[in-house]
């Protein structure tokens, strides 16, 4: 990882879905804030919804159209009834990441074993917008910001990341 903040601050929007969480209460949704504000990073707009595909998508959407570099989602990536992100969000890739949800299941994988198969973590380009879906527990947030996004949105990394893939994501 490199150190400091990045000299290229992106616009990040944070997204949680939950049922049960509010702005008290979001642990993950804080921890986003904190980790990539301390990365360098402006955490333009932030929200807390239920777990429900036709009001994620409006968000991102609305996000997408406002032309936020990046928009990480948190929570629903589970495989219960109510987890619904990751069908909500891949029917709006332009271009689906798929090695960003299989890496993180490999470094989630020497975390709790087996049970990462029940992640459904996933990522993709919408419009010229990074989306990163992942997983609610402040754990997986944790790894997802220090293992893979913190470093993909910083200029520094090397031999490529995607701040400076932004401006080339349009046709």
């Amino acid at each position: 990882m490199n150190e400091g903040t990045t000299p290229d601050p992106l616009r990040i929007a944070l997204l949680t879905l939950s049922d049960s969480r509010d702005e008290s209460t979001d642990r993950s949704g804080q921890l986003l804030r904190e980790e990539l504000c301390s990365a360098g990073h402006d955490i333009v707009d932030q929200a807390i919804i239920p777990d429900c595909r036709w009001r994620m998508r409006s968000q991102i959407c609305q996000w997408v159209a406002a032309d936020i570099d990046v928009i990480i989602t948190t929570g629903g990536t589970g495989i219960t009834g109510r987890d619904v992100a990751p069908e909500a969000v891949e029917a709006l890739f332009d271009k689906p990441l798929p090695g960003f949800g299989e890496l993180f299941r490999q470094l989630s994988y020497e975390d709790i074993g087996a049970s990462t198969i029940q992640s459904r973590a996933t990522a993709g380009l919408c419009g010229t917008t990074l989306v990163f879906t992942i997983p609610g527990s402040t754990n997986a947030c944790r790894l997802a910001l220090e293992s893979i996004l913190i470093p993909q949105l910083d200029a520094r990394t090397r031999p490529c990341n995607f701040a400076n893939l932004r401006g080339r994501f349009s046709e």
